[in-house]
């Protein structure tokens, strides 16, 4: 395979995997798929990362995200015991 079709398969999924957060995050649903309402927030999150409060902004919503990802994970093994 081409160096450029691995890139470009490395892209695709990164991009994949990011749209994937948006659903699991139920802005698709909270937003009735409004993709002008998404877009805005996401310019939104780009703004206020780049405000004088980005820093703590990010560290903010790494806690709230990794606590997220923690009790997913949580869920999923309590269910594959069952």
């Amino acid at each position: 395979m081409r160096t450029w079709q691995v890139e470009r398969r490395k892209r695709t999924r990164h991009l994949i995997e990011l749209g994937g957060l948006v659903v699991k995050a139920g802005i698709v649903e909270l937003a009735n798929d409004d993709r002008a309402v998404i877009y805005g927030a996401m310019l939104w999150i780009a703004a206020k990362l780049q405000s004088d409060e980005g820093k703590h902004s990010r560290d903010l919503w790494a806690v709230r995200g990794k606590q997220a990802f923690n009790a997913e994970q949580h869920e999923e093994k309590k269910g594959q015991r069952t």
